[in-house]
């Protein structure tokens, strides 16, 4: 495979990205554009997914910003809604949006925070594949992609809620897995493993654009 083509193998897709203006959604979102996808960059705050969605852009790309709160099923419903209006449809789906909010021992744990937790990781990735579905059923087919993580199945201190959220998103993958099979779509949980993100506490350093 030639070097254009490795590159343009996503070429007439449509991505959806969701977190997608730090870390490793932002990663994702420039990889889909460099193979030739149109990239939908989705976050709560809308100025990172522009700036994101405008480097695209520059590059050659096609792309668009949608700001949505995963949590909020309406507005989960309205993003899919707006790319799809934008580009045609969609193809490709990720769900990367995700935080990682308390990190005391269950027992000093606040209630809320940890609530929090589970809301976006757990429930903002239903949220997200439940308005993904209809779309992708219209393309007769499609990519879905939930970032998950490997302290699914490790209990660490202090990362009851993250850990709870994602072990829940692991099944949940394997559950959409079955049930949209028979509409060939492919559902598949992707564990990066360590980055070096903002989340991690490491913060997080972007090749510049075009390298």
């Amino acid at each position: 495979m030639s070097e254009f083509q490795a590159q343009a193998n996503l070429r007439g897709k449509v991505a959806v990205i969701t977190g997608a203006g730090r870390g490793i959604g932002r990663a994702i979102a420039r990889a889909c554009a460099d193979a030739g996808a149109a990239v939908v960059c989705s976050a709560r705050t809308i100025a990172e997914v522009q700036e994101k969605s405008r480097m695209i852009e520059a590059a050659g790309g096609r792309s668009a910003a949608v700001a949505a709160d995963v949590c909020d099923y309406p507005a989960t419903e309205a993003l899919f809604a707006a790319a799809a209006d934008q580009f045609g449809g969609i193809d490709i789906v990720v769900a990367n949006a995700g935080v990682s909010l308390e990190s005391r021992k269950v027992e000093h744990s606040d209630p809320l925070l940890w609530k929090q937790t589970v809301e976006v990781n757990l429930v903002g990735v239903f949220n997200t594949a439940r308005a993904a579905i209809p779309h992708l059923r219209r393309r007769g087919a499609g990519k879905m992609i939930l970032i998950g993580s490997g302290s699914r199945h490790r209990p660490n201190p202090g990362m009851s809620s993250y850990a709870s959220s994602e072990l829940g998103t692991w099944m949940l993958t394997q559950t959409l897995a079955v049930e949209l099979q028979s509409a060939n779509i492919s559902v598949n949980e992707l564990i990066p493993g360590p980055v070096r993100t903002a989340m991690t506490g490491f913060g997080e350093k972007f090749a510049p654009e075009g390298e």
